[in-house]
């Protein structure tokens, strides 16, 4: 038996664990629902929300401070409220607040030799989480990545290698791949590039119009042979957001993006797929699972809901060496919980049609229509799996931005997406939520809504 092994299965330990999950348990159960702030705690919080705005430089998008508690979909804040996170850190905090089963390994990873593992030293952790991912993608390899920037930056450099010398990059109108130097090229949004230099040239073909399938079909696929005519062998690949996140939870056909690969195919251009926000959101665990196009894709990128995020990808893409490498691979409590989400997802009923996924967006989405049928107001709902939108009112930047800020005094954390409509979004905790949770959540909705028409 390694030195290790011996070390972990302890009795000390495991009795300390026991400890800390119980004395957990005893404080969850002040949780009940949603919390006004507290009189005593409002002037110390509004001198913490001063120096953070003092610090970073900029205000915070919420006022919102976490005390580092909170129980399942419920948070608790510094100011004393206690409120629904149904944003999730944009997406990360799958298991919600305070999750027992992620305490669990966070705390074996505690008594890890190391808190990060990365490129001169992976622990058995890092192997065994990579060929997980294998083996549930149906590609061939994995490099581990601490953000999903990174596992998109890995996924940019390796496509550019294997096309070498193609340099430029298709992309949708609205795409969203990140905030770095090259990733913020592919953004399609300008404020996200005010003052950066050009790094990649990227080209963009108008996205899926659900009224109007068969001919936004046709404007896809003559605007990609456009591009592939006016730059012959110039394109090394295109990236896919099969669900567009930040643009607004647009989607579209199986056929309509098998269409589209078909073409690139014939081009030899590769089909990457970004699924940093997608990954174990929609009914299958990968959303190109969902869609059909397992054996189209070369590259796939995971991220936020997998802590420790991925570059996946087909041998035929594999790099030469020396092309990725990094200091940190991810948090050794990361790898942890990457491996125990996939798994734990897997293995209780999250996917398929009759899966939690599709159940908790079937009850979400017709709560949200009954709200469209009493007000109007409510135009929607839009997304896919538990990636849910809605446009209020008329659809303004304004609009939307007040009326999230006007939820979260409610009571309920969402965030807004696209623009001519801005929408608001919502990236449900998934493991930590059930259906009995969606009354109170909507009680609280509605009168956001009725506040907001008074």
């Amino acid at each position: 038996m390694h030195k290790a092994q011996k070390f972990y299965s302890d009795p000390r330990l495991q009795e300390a664990k026991k400890l800390v999950l119980s004395a957990l348990t005893e404080a969850q159960k002040e949780f009940s629902g949603v919390e006004a702030p507290k009189e005593a705690y409002l002037v110390e919080y509004e001198t913490l929300l001063e120096d953070f705005l003092k610090t970073r430089g900029y205000p915070l998008y919420y006022p919102f401070i976490g005390s580092g508690l909170g129980k399942g979909a419920l948070v608790e804040l510094l100011d004393g409220s206690v409120k629904y996170d149904l944003i999730s850190g944009i997406g990360v905090h799958y298991f919600g607040h305070s999750s027992p089963e992620i305490i669990q390994r966070t705390l074996d990873a505690a008594v890890n030799d190391t808190v990060m593992q990365g490129n001169l030293q992976q622990n058995h952790d890092s192997l065994v989480l990579s060929q997980l991912l294998c083996a549930v993608s149906g590609l061939d390899h994995c490099f581990l990545s601490s953000s999903g920037a990174m596992a998109c930056e890995n996924a940019l450099k390796i496509a550019f290698q294997k096309k070498h010398p193609a340099t430029r990059v298709l992309a949708f109108d609205r795409a969203f791949a990140g905030r770095t130097l090259a990733l913020s090229q592919i953004t399609d949004k300008p404020s996200f590039r005010e003052g950066l230099p050009p790094t990649l040239v990227v080209d963009y073909l108008p996205f899926f119009d659900p009224k109007d399938p068969e001919e936004s079909e046709k404007r896809t696929l003559t605007a990609l042979k456009n591009h592939i005519r006016r730059y012959p062998k110039q394109h090394a690949v295109m990236i896919f957001e099969l669900v567009q996140g930040e643009g607004g939870f647009w989607t579209a056909t199986s056929d309509y993006f098998k269409n589209i690969i078909q073409l690139l195919k014939e081009h030899e251009i590769a089909v990457w797929i970004d699924e940093v926000q997608t990954f174990a959101r929609t009914h299958e665990l990968f959303a190109f699972q969902h869609f059909d196009l397992e054996g189209l894709v070369d590259i796939v990128s995971i991220g936020k809901v997998s802590p420790c995020c991925a570059t996946l990808f087909r041998k035929e893409y594999c790099p030469r060496v020396g092309l990725l490498s990094q200091t940190f691979t991810a948090a050794t409590s990361s790898i942890r919980v990457a491996k125990f989400t996939i798994e734990h997802t897997m293995q209780n009923g999250f996917f398929g049609p009759d899966g939690k996924i599709a159940k908790l967006h079937q009850a979400f989405t017709q709560g949200l229509a009954r709200l469209h049928e009493q007000y109007g107001c409510v135009v929607g709902p839009y997304g896919l799996g538990t990636m849910i939108a809605f446009t209020p009112f008329d659809g303004t930047e304004e609009q939307a931005k007040a009326f999230v800020q006007k939820l979260f005094s409610n009571g309920v954390m969402s965030f807004v997406a696209g623009t001519h409509p801005t929408r608001v979004r919502f990236l449900l905790p998934v493991a930590a939520m059930g259906l009995e949770d969606l009354a109170p959540i909507f009680a609280i909705i509605e009168k956001t809504i009725q506040e907001s028409l008074s």
